[in-house]
């Protein structure tokens, strides 16, 4: 009885608690985790005593001390089983006062424990060295630049072979790499690149030091945005008192804008990567010009700009924003019709943005106020045909981005809105959002089989969203520093997510405006005077007024500045332009001009 016992609790330690561990690991989602190889070790060493007991001479004594000791003896052979240090044929030798049907299942058993415990000990000496020599490489690059990444991932890889192209002389580093966490494919990346991999958090990394005249870059951007959100509060209590010191955070949540804008930073200069935010934006920097180009005048000459976006996502929710300021250009009109399949999309931009649909200001063409007319599709399947009749009544589109959050539906919403829309003979540039790099170089340029071009562009893929320009050193960041610094210090415009996102809008609706030909717009504030100053500052006067609805800000009621209230987004001068101070009016072509 003692040996089917002790056999049965021996292979249930050895084989269930590392299974249980390893589906725990594996569904990190629910934010619990088990470090497996942990477990692995305890489970084989309990199971390793257990299984050895009955072959202690004693064991089955009844007498408590003989039954005392064979329990010492087994913990310790339990135990010299990790070291090579055990003797089989000392184990087998108790084995003859086992059942004759039950020995040899029993000796393989114990065979199997001796030779499995070794493996782990060799598997927590290699870890030993691992971080030895990561160590050793990480303080052998302490006079080099240093880039480190809180995980080896897709996107960090992309970003990190981009910056070794740009900087081959700077040292790069991964935390959590291991064989478990990442890709055979991506280790043998890292390895290519020259990587230093540690397995412990990028935390631990940041304590390890660096060489202060040397820059720091920390970029807390793995799939948990959460995780990353911790390891950004922790890399700053590490490295506030740091200088050169640069931290990347990747989260798309308001919690993440609030403790980030909140937290003390000291010497750390902190930027939050907003990942849907930054391709709209990247979009608009590098066409958004085309917009204003296939605008086609209405029966009253002013040019209509038609959007059509198709599924309310983040991406879609992010540009239909965008376009309301965007659009407000002088001899343009801006219409959007937006797609969506839940029944209150609509709803949802509204407590988003109360007055952004408000039917006082959507769709009212007023002089010195934001003109748009915006249109939600709430419920609306693009794999019906009740799609297909909304689409073809919307015979002046000129732009169409499809954001359904999967690149097959994409790529096949894409294809049928170029059918759709050639059917009523227009032709508008069609973007669909497409993550794989390797399906978006495949499909450009992808005709049908009588070689008729489908004339679909992809943006939105890994390769180009994951590099330096895009992420450390966008032109577009740096105007919009400029922007900025016309009535604000530099250091406002790291810190606050609000004046970042601010300046970035500015910068993009000047590249537009300059392209449009705007009279005075290349030029300098001192040389606009009179009337040509005055529709300069009642242009940038639109378009701030759509911006701040789209960001959900509210009429205060009041035109006094002590009317303002942030924390419930209500501003005083969301007025119409004639209605403003003449102080007021003037920060509009302060901002508005170079």
């Amino acid at each position: 009885m003692l040996w089917t016992v002790c056999l049965a609790i021996s292979i249930w330690m050895a084989i269930v608690p590392p299974i249980i561990a390893i589906a725990i690991e594996a569904n990190k989602s629910r934010g619990i985790h088990a470090p497996v190889f942990r477990v692995g070790v305890v489970s084989i060493l309990i199971s390793a005593a257990v299984g050895f007991f009955p072959l202690m001479s004693g064991a089955e004594s009844g007498t408590f001390a003989e039954t005392a000791k064979a329990v010492l003896l087994a913990a310790l052979h339990a135990m010299k089983a990790f070291a090579m240090g055990v003797e089989f044929g000392e184990l087998a030798s108790g084995i003859e006062r086992c059942s004759a049907e039950l020995a040899t299942g029993y000796l393989l058993w114990a065979a199997v424990l001796v030779v499995l415990a070794p493996m782990f000990t060799f598997g927590f000496v290699l870890s030993l060295f691992r971080n030895l020599s990561a160590r050793i490489q990480y303080a052998l690059a302490n006079g080099r630049e240093m880039y480190v990444f809180s995980e080896l991932t897709d996107k960090s890889m992309i970003l990190a072979a981009d910056l070794k192209r740009n900087h081959p002389k700077a040292a790069f580093a991964f935390a959590e790499a291991t064989e478990k966490e990442s890709s055979e494919e991506l280790m043998r990346k890292a390895n290519n690149l020259g990587a230093i991999l540690f397995r412990g958090d990028i935390a631990s990394i940041a304590r390890l030091g660096h060489s202060e005249k040397k820059g720091l870059w920390l970029f807390a951007m793995g799939e948990d945005e959460d995780k990353n959100l911790d390891m950004a509060l922790q890399l700053i209590e590490i490295c506030r008192e740091r200088p050169n010191t640069n931290l990347y955070v990747s989260s798309l949540s308001a919690e993440s804008e609030l403790l980030l804008t909140a937290v003390e930073k000291g010497k750390v200069r902190l930027r939050r990567i907003n990942e849907v935010r930054s391709m709209i934006n990247r979009v608009l920097y590098q066409d958004g010009h085309r917009l204003f180009d296939n605008a086609m005048p209405a029966e009253d000459g002013v040019k209509e700009i038609h959007g059509v976006i198709v599924g309310m996502g983040h991406h879609g929710t992010e540009m239909l924003k965008a376009l309301a300021w965007y659009g407000q250009m002088d001899g343009y009109r801006v219409h959007i019709h937006a797609f969506e399949k839940d029944r209150l999309a609509e709803e949802k931009i509204t407590a988003d943005a109360p007055e952004l649909l408000s039917p006082a200001y959507n769709g009212v063409m007023i002089e010195g106020e934001a003109q748009y007319h915006i249109t939600v599709h709430s419920g609306c399947d693009v794999n019906t045909a009740a799609f297909a009749e909304k689409i073809s009544e919307i015979r002046r589109a000129n732009y169409v981005l499809v954001s359904l959050g999967d690149d097959d539906l994409n790529t096949r919403t894409a294809v049928r809105l170029r059918m759709l829309f050639e059917r009523i003979g227009v032709h508008p540039i069609i973007q669909a959002i497409l993550y794989n790099s390797r399906r978006k170089e495949a499909l450009t340029g992808i005709t049908n089989y009588r070689g008729q071009p489908y004339d679909i562009e992809f943006v939105g893929d890994m390769e180009s969203s994951y590099t330096e320009a895009v992420i450390i050193d966008s032109a577009l960041e740096q105007e919009a520093l400029q922007r900025h610094l016309k009535w604000g210090k530099a250091e406002e415009f790291w810190n606050y997510e609000y004046n970042y996102r601010s300046s970035v809008a500015a910068a993009l609706h000047m590249h537009a405006r300059i392209h449009c030909g705007i009279p005075g717009a290349e030029l300098p504030e001192e040389q606009l005077e009179g009337e040509a100053l005055r529709r300069f500052e009642m242009l940038e006067h639109r378009r701030w007024n759509a911006y701040m609805r789209a960001e959900g800000y509210v009429y205060s009621g009041s035109p006094h500045q002590s009317s303002r209230n942030d924390l419930a987004k209500m501003h005083h001068n969301l007025v119409v332009f004639d209605e403003l101070s003449e102080k007021d009016k003037h920060k509009d072509s302060r901002v508005g001009l170079k």
